[in-house]
Parts: structure tokens; sequence; C-alpha cells
């Protein structure tokens, strides 16, 4: 014998089954309440037939949400522990992702270019996804060193990128010669700076230029070209003499050394000089 009460308490337990008659019902009532629509209306029936569309989805979504809300809350936190789990896990990996992303969008180094990313310079070689491929170079003598450094992506996102793609061709090189205080090096600094002006003066006229390049493109003023010297003394008493030279950067050091080979000649004559008036 067929017990109404038995059936409609299988039914509730039933989700899947309930879901499904209900979902039935529902197209049933939206298929008769159409059909009325298509007969009675004269105007207007398309809007009509959309009205009634939009509302019987949104029944039916309403429904089957409020009949399975207790499994897609247990469903959404499982995906949401596992989202979480595997963001955890590549982290790493998102982050250098997102430094791609990063150089894409705002192109801060193309390859080729001088770069510095936190306290490593390099030229680059390559960039994809995962890393940006340096090739070392000394800050100090603008030389290679032999060494290639792998920079992850991720750090791009949190470290100080500057472009020094100017150095590859000129630099204004600086460098500081200490000595005591026994000589006065304003005696000398004139030849000094006549030595400084002919050691530049092969270049002279493209440095002007590039000089001005960089400024234009910068928008603002730099060093150069002409040779500075500074002197000044050190707080234990020394002479510090600090040169800062704009000229090719293959040739830094070429020009470091000559003048550091002047300076010496020129401190020891007058030392020398110096200790001659002392014994006559």
């Amino acid at each position: 014998m067929f017990n109404f009460t038995e059936w409609s308490e299988f039914v509730l337990n039933n989700k899947f089954l309930l879901t499904f008659l209900l979902i039935c019902t529902f197209f049933i009532f939206k298929f008769l309440i159409l059909k009325l629509i298509e007969k009675k209306s004269t105007q207007d029936k398309r809007l009509k037939i959309n009205i009634v569309n939009n509302i019987f989805s949104l029944l039916i979504i309403l429904v089957v949400f409020n009949i399975w809300s207790e499994e897609i809350q247990k469903f959404a936190f499982s995906i949401a522990a596992f989202i979480v789990a595997i963001v955890l896990a590549t982290r790493e990996f998102i982050q250098c992702f997102i430094g791609f992303i990063y150089l894409l969008s705002s192109r801060p180094f193309r390859i080729g270019d001088w770069v510095q990313i936190g306290n490593y310079y390099g030229e680059v070689h390559s960039i994809d996804w995962a890393k940006v491929t340096l090739l070392e170079v000394d800050k100090d003598s603008y030389q290679y060193t032999g060494k290639t450094l792998y920079m992850p992506n991720s750090k791009l996102i949190t470290s100080i990128i500057k472009n020094l793609n100017f150095l590859k061709r000129y630099a204004t090189h600086h460098f500081t010669i200490v000595r005591d205080d026994s000589i006065n090096p304003f005696e000398f600094i004139d030849e000094l700076y006549e030595k400084a002006y002919l050691y530049c003066e092969d270049f002279n006229d493209v440095a002007i230029r590039y000089n001005q390049l960089i400024e234009n493109r910068l928008d603002v003023s730099i060093t150069g070209p002409d040779p500075h010297i500074q002197i000044a003394t050190s707080e234990l008493g020394d002479t510090q003499v600090f040169f800062t030279i704009f000229c090719p950067t293959e040739s830094a050091m070429a020009i470091e050394q000559k003048l550091t080979n002047d300076f010496m000649r020129l401190w020891f004559e007058q030392k020398a000089l110096q200790a001659k008036e002392v014994t006559q």
C-alpha cells in the first residue's frame, strides 16, 4: 500500500531526488506560463517571456542553493583550503610570474642594458618568466667579472632597479687619493687639471655630445664633461683628493692610473723640494 508520509520523508531526505523533482516542477510551470503568454499576449510578448525565463532561472538557483547550502559551504571551504595550500606551495613561482608581468608592462630595462638590482650589477643577458640572467660587472672597474647571476623575478618586486645603460659607453668616474698632510696639493692642482684635460682631449667632443644626450633624456644636470678635482681632509687630518672624470667606460681605469701616477710624481717632487729648502 502506498504510504504518502514515507514517500515524502524519502524525497525530503534524498536531496538528489528532491532537486530533480523541484527543477522538473519549475520547468513545467514555466512551460505552462510561457504557453499562456503566447496565447494571451498581443504585444511585448518577447519582453514578458524574457522576464519569466529570468525569474524561473533565479528561483531554480535559489532553491538549489538552499537545498545544497550545507554541502556547498563545505565544498567552498575545501576549495579555499586547497587554493591556499597551492598558493603557499607555489608562492615563489607566482611572485616570479608577477615580476615577469611587471617587466613586460613597465620595461625598466632591455636585453643588453647594464642594470643594478639590489646590490648586484650586471648586463642583462636574457629574461624569462622565472628569472633574469645577468653577466656580472664590477662597478668600480666597469669590467666583466666572468660570473653569471641568476636573479629570480620575485626580487624585482622588492628590490630597487637602476638602469645603468649609459655607463656602458660613458661613465662619470670617481676615485680618491689619500696622503698625509705634509704637502699642500693646491701647489700643483693646476698641473693636475692640465693632465686631466690632456687625457680627455681625444674624446672631448664626443663626451660633450653624450653628456648632453644623457641630460636631455633624463631631464637632469649631471657632472661633466669637464674634469673636476676637489681637495679635502679626512677625520684623521689626512689630505684627500677627489677626482671626477667623464670618460669612455673602457678608458676609465687607464685615465685613473695616469692621473694617480702624475699626482704621486708631483707629490714627491714637492716633498723633495720642501726637504731641500729645509736643509738649506
